[in-house]
């Protein structure tokens, strides 16, 4: 939540001149939130308003006494042990404290050997509270952290108080720049907002429907240089522009998602380099969904339920794959500009995912040798898929290259590549290139599924009026019939003036061929 290495004296973090005049500008605007609450506080300690002199009447209880200062409920930090360790020296401070006549760091320096631990994190407490002087807290826990006494305990209490003054101030709908000037005065007391600071605050807005603000807001701290990053110890690993980025994309705005990382990266700003990747995730979710419903729209045009897309409406959904396809690669050059050679493998997989959304077999098959040059090899499935999508669009040098890896591969990765070959001929409709990847599976020993086969005859018979496709077609009839994968048949063939008229019945005689004339 914060961290406590590497603090440094509030005067030399952020204000290297005119320190003070910069604190009491700060001091106002943190007034400033609990204004309206101040009023109807209770007026037992509010020595801004009151004589310097004044001094509270005595009370029975020590720690009924603290009780009347409050204006939020202290139960969660007050213990019944702290009855007996707030000492004269603890009132004192808070008097001199709430005067503001001097410094609250004099004012604890000349009490240090009055005060004890618990009694400094009652101190914090109490300036937290709705109507009390929150910048004093930040005050006095820089003092704590100069005189190296901020221990665990007193980290995550300032921690939570520090993560409720940010709820209030979203809750109660104050402007971006007065939450990034809160995390602001937190990073100069040396209590650094971390990761998950950023996190919560983004949470706080997208939970009450103020996107645009959580946009504000991630520009903000970009442009402030405030930004917090996880660490893994090689790259970042999340920051707030990431992290937006994902909280889109899980609501399945995979559009916004990437506008969000492109829009700040070209206005000037720099996001974490994580943040490309969870976009470039985007735009493979985006090309993903597009082809589905872009096959749904072809099943919709085989059963007459719409009309087919004219060459208009073609060229707009052409276009727009391809401007997703050049917003994955810019974000992919700005993750390799950055130099994290770890990341160059999840670089390339990205891509190659993009390109098997959107059936670019060329570019895909390049990515998977990209991806076997830096050392991270795609998983064999990935191979199959790129080869079926070549298939389909008969590359026949990609193809051959995808091939040579099958070769040398198990008998059963070999059916299962050889099978994606053949169902991405006949996707495409080659199918004498599917006859013949029939004709080499059973050569090698390898049956293809009985689906496979008859699309791929099925197809052959479609297209028997073309030069040579009979011969095709029945020099695969006999090979099939050969390996007993269809029974024996009768095969009549009439020709007519111009074209073919094609009949196959089954029979229990071996094939036999007869040619007439009409």
């Amino acid at each position: 939540m914060a961290s406590v290495q590497g603090f440094t004296p509030l005067t030399e973090l952020c204000f290297p001149s005119s320190s003070r005049n910069s604190l009491h500008r700060n001091r106002i605007f943190l007034c400033r939130i609990d204004e309206n609450l101040r009023r109807r506080t209770c007026p037992a300690i509010c020595c801004k308003q009151q004589s310097p002199n004044f001094i509270p009447a005595a009370k029975p209880s020590k720690l009924r006494e603290f009780r009347l200062f409050k204006s939020v409920q202290l139960d969660q930090f007050l213990t019944s042990d702290d009855e007996d360790e707030m000492g004269e020296g603890f009132f004192e401070a808070i008097e001199e404290l709430e005067r503001m006549t001097r410094e609250p760091s004099d004012v604890l320096e000349e009490m240090n050997d009055r005060l004890s631990a618990r009694e400094l994190q009652l101190v914090l407490v109490y300036f937290s509270q709705e109507g009390r002087d929150s910048w004093c807290a930040l005050e006095v826990f820089e003092w704590l952290r100069k005189e190296n006494r901020v221990d665990k305990e007193t980290m995550e209490l300032m921690v939570t108080l520090m993560c409720s003054w940010v709820k209030k101030l979203i809750e109660g709908e104050h402007e971006v720049g007065d939450v990034v000037d809160l995390l602001v005065d937190m990073d100069c007391v040396g209590l650094r907002p971390g990761f998950s600071m950023m996190e919560k605050v983004i949470s706080l807005y997208w939970e009450m429907g103020e996107k645009e603000r959580a946009v504000s807001f991630v520009k903000e701290v970009l442009r402030r240089g405030i930004a917090r990053f996880e660490d893994d110890g090689e790259a970042p690993k999340g920051g707030p522009t990431g992290y937006l980025a994902w909280k889109m994309m899980v609501e399945g705005n995979y559009m916004d998602a990437v506008k969000l990382v492109v829009d700040i990266r070209e206005s000037g700003l720099k996001p974490e380099v994580y943040s490309y990747l969870i976009a470039m995730t985007a735009v493979v979710k985006e090309l993903n969904e597009f082809a589905k419903n872009l096959r749904k729209l072809k099943g919709f045009e085989k059963a007459g339920l719409t009309a087919e897309l004219d060459k208009e409406n073609a060229e707009l959904v052409e276009k727009y794959q391809s401007d997703l396809l050049t917003d994955g690669v810019r974000l992919s050059n700005w993750v390799i500009q950055e130099g994290i050679t770890s990341l160059n493998g999840v670089v390339h997989e990205r891509l190659l995912a993009m390109y098997i959304c959107a059936g670019r077999g060329i570019e895909a098959e390049r990515q998977l040798w990209e991806m076997k040059l830096v050392g991270k090899e795609a998983d064999g499935d990935l191979y199959d898929i790129v080869l079926a999508i070549c298939a389909s669009q008969k590359e026949g040098s990609s193809i051959a290259r995808l091939l040579t890896r099958v070769d040398v591969s198990s008998s059963l990765r070999k059916r299962k590549s050889l099978s994606w070959l053949l169902r991405g001929y006949i996707k495409g409709g080659h199918f004498d290139n599917a006859a013949e990847t029939v004709v080499k599976m059973l050569n090698l020993g390898l049956c293809p599924e009985y689906l496979d086969r008859a699309a791929v005859l099925q197809g052959l018979r479609k297209r028997i009026e073309g030069p040579g496709s009979v011969e095709t077609y029945l020099k695969l009839c006999k090979r099939l019939s050969d390996d007993n994968l269809i029974g024996p048949c009768l095969l009549y063939l009439e020709r007519l003036n111009q074209g073919i008229l094609f009949q196959w019945v089954p029979s229990i005689f071996p094939s036999i061929l007869f040619d007439g004339a009409i």
